[in-house]
This record gives structure tokens, sequence and C-alpha cells, in this order.
């Protein structure tokens, strides 16, 4: 039996880890293709390609963005491009998911938006986790009262890479540092579990109060927290690092008990588990929520099930929402004097 959509057919701007991540997992969701791959050079793109079966391999982002037969780009670039290239890519038509954070600032994330709305063009920030039954679950829960009155927020996500100071965990010139390469889903989750429990999708924090430890090299990031207030008696500690290993994982806090998300982010394939505490309880309730597509299979669906439905964002990240996720990124920078190239004023 004939599909009754046409596949949505996906070019990867980028081969790095993430897009090869993305292309293996693509082929098990229920919407997209994948069709083409664009690298800075020929060689680069040709290799990708070898990897991911009959690829059409272009060695230039441009080619990529000029195919025909892309409908829509994932773009995987280190985090300062993001914005030249999502911008290019309305223009030439194509739908966009680009990687989180969706650029390195509040004012570059709205350009972005404004393009996707000139053009037309769907656009989603890539936090995956948004797209996974599990989230969906830990929502319900949280609007349901299950834990009573939300009061605190616990969320970390960190990591130790061994230093590079031409990487791009490393190097500011590439956006580098813990805040926006895994201190973005810290905020983002903080922000979706605030507006559950004041019945919003998403809430932005009053304010966020950070520290940070920065390299003496290159002046990134390694390890940084910070303290969000958000409406209604909702607070937020969160914990970020490239530099240091931490529990990742979730903890909410509430008047009638807690919730802990061990796997918060990075969701395993065969699925996720939740666990709720109740005071006088001995035993911890366990909620498993599995999933029948991989992560970035669930992400590419989100993305094709809301073009085919005729909208130019999805409800699992809504663009309102990554750009209070920017606005808040900003403020934890600022708090800890972490300023990057874009920041600074044209001369």
């Amino acid at each position: 039996m004939a599909e009754e959509y046409p596949r949505l057919r996906w070019g990867i701007l980028g081969t790095g880890a993430i897009a090869q991540t993305f292309a293996r997992e693509l082929p098990q969701s229920r919407t997209g293709q994948l069709a083409a791959v664009g690298s800075r050079s020929q060689d680069s793109a040709d290799a990708f390609a070898g990897k991911f079966g009959s690829l059409r391999a272009h060695g230039s982002y441009e080619a990529l963005l000029e195919d025909p037969e892309v409908d829509a780009v994932y773009i995987t670039t280190p985090h300062p491009l993001h914005a030249e290239w999502a911008i290019h890519a309305a223009s030439c038509g194509k739908h966009l998911l680009c990687e989180k954070p969706l650029t390195v600032s509040l004012h570059e994330a709205e350009v972005i938006a404004k393009a996707a709305r000139d053009h037309d063009v769907f656009l989603m920030e890539a936090f995956m986790y948004r797209c996974h039954p599990q989230t969906a679950k830990l929502v319900e829960l949280i609007r349901a009262g299950t834990i009573g009155k939300i009061g605190l927020i616990q969320a970390t996500f960190s990591f130790q890479a061994s230093f590079n100071p031409q990487s791009r965990i490393f190097d500011k010139k590439l956006g580098g540092g813990g805040i926006l390469d895994v201190g973005c889903y810290t905020v983002s989750m903080a922000r979706l579990v605030a507006g559950a429990a004041t019945a919003r999708p998403f809430s932005n924090p009053n304010q966020i109060q950070g520290h940070a430890v920065l390299h003496p090299e290159t002046g990134a990031d390694l390890y940084a927290i910070a303290n969000a207030e958000f409406p209604e008696g909702v607070l937020a500690l969160l914990s970020t690092g490239v530099g240091l290993n931490q529990k990742n994982g979730l903890r909410v806090y509430g008047s009638d008990g807690s919730i802990h998300v061990p796997d918060p982010f990075l969701i395993k394939p065969e699925g996720g588990m939740i666990h709720i505490s109740r005071p006088g309880q001995a035993e911890t309730e366990r909620i498993s929520v599995p999933a029948d597509r991989p992560l970035y299979a669930l992400e590419a669906d989100a993305v094709g099930e809301a073009i085919r439905a005729g909208r130019r964002e999805s409800a699992a990240m809504p663009v309102d929402d990554s750009l209070g996720n920017m606005a808040a990124l900003d403020e934890w920078r600022s708090s800890v004097h972490l300023i990057y190239e874009s920041d600074l004023p044209i001369p």
C-alpha cells in the first residue's frame, strides 16, 4: 500500500558525530529518509555517504542547500555557524532542524526565527529528548499534581573531555564550554518542568545567577552551576560541564514527594524510567516508558509530522521556547562573565 504522504527528504549539513548518529537512526523514522549530505570538502562528504548508503554527497554546504531533492536540512555545525547556515537554508526554502543550542545568543536566535517566518519554513531546535515519550510522561505527572506543588528542580548534564584547545568543546571561537554545549539541556528541562508545574508549556526564569570555572588557556567554561528562580515559588539548581564528570540526572521535589529521572536527556534505546518517591512509603514507584523508535528517529518524526500537518513549528520544541532558552543562557553566561566574539560590538 502506498504511503499517504511522501517521505521528507533530509539533507545533513555537517559530518560530525551527531550527524552520524542522526543518519544512523533516521531509517527507523516513519516520515523521513536520508537523501544527501553536505560537507566543507568533497572527500569528507564522500566518506560520510559511503557509510550510509546511496546519498548524494556535496562538497560544500551551499551545494547541499541548492539540491532540489532536499526538503529539510539538519544543521550540525559548531554553534557559531548555526545562524549563518540556518538563514541561508531558510532562504533556499529548506525546512530547518538546527542542533542545540539554536545559536550562541538570543539576538542570533531571533534572526533565525525571523528568517524561518519570512521564508515560510519549519524551524525546530534539536532537543531530541523533548520528542521522547518519557518527557511527555514526566510533564503529565507534574501537571497531574502527582508529587504536589513543585518547589525545587535539580538538573545536571556534565562530562569530562580530554583537553584540546582547538576542539569545539574548548575553543571559544567555536562556542566552546559547558553552558552552551550541555548546560542548555538543563535550562531547557528546568523551564519545561517549571512550566508544567504552573500549567504552561514552559516557563521563563525571573532571574539566573551562576558561577563557573573558566579554562585558563581558552577561557571556555569547564564546569558551571546556576540558581534559577521561576514564577510561583519554583526554584532550580543547574549544573553542567565539559571538564568534570558529575552524576547526571533530573530530580523534582514537590510538597507530596519527588520524581527522579536517571536519564532525562540521553534516553536509552529500550526506553526510559521515572522513579516516584512519597513520604511514608518505603517503596519507590517505577514507571517504565518504552519507545518504539530510537531517540533521533522520534526527533525526525516530530519534524515530519508537523510539516505534514502544515505547521511551521513543533509542540515538542516551539520557537518561543527556544528563544526563552537562549535568553536564559545569555543571562547565565553574563553572570559568569563568559563572553564570545559574537557578543562584542562590531568595531
